[in-house]
């Protein structure tokens, strides 16, 4: 009985690493984000905007943006991006020549 529930347990824990780690970034959903969050002030292309004194934010990682998002008062309306959205963010960002 303990073996079973042992092997239960661990195919159990398989599953879920399996399910998490499965969850890639995707650079489609996060130029989604882009568009809707952030070209206004950064541009179509994440080249910035110097007369809005808006940097170019193009191959910022996605601990870049979480930083930046959670310490700029200019940021107030992404404040609520999740860490999912924030990657796939990076991701697309990444993209960006």
């Amino acid at each position: 009985m303990n073996k079973v529930l042992s092997r239960v347990a661990i195919i159990s824990m398989l599953c879920l690493a399996a399910a998490s780690a499965s969850r890639a970034q995707d650079p489609a959903k996060g130029e989604k984000t882009y568009k809707a969050r952030c070209a206004s002030c950064h541009g179509a292309n994440a080249e910035g905007k110097p007369a809005m004194k808006s940097p170019s934010i193009k191959g910022k990682s996605a601990d870049d943006i979480q930083k930046q998002i959670s310490t700029s008062p200019k940021h107030a309306s992404v404040k609520n991006l999740t860490p999912t959205e924030v990657k796939d963010l990076a991701a697309y960002l990444a993209t960006l020549k």
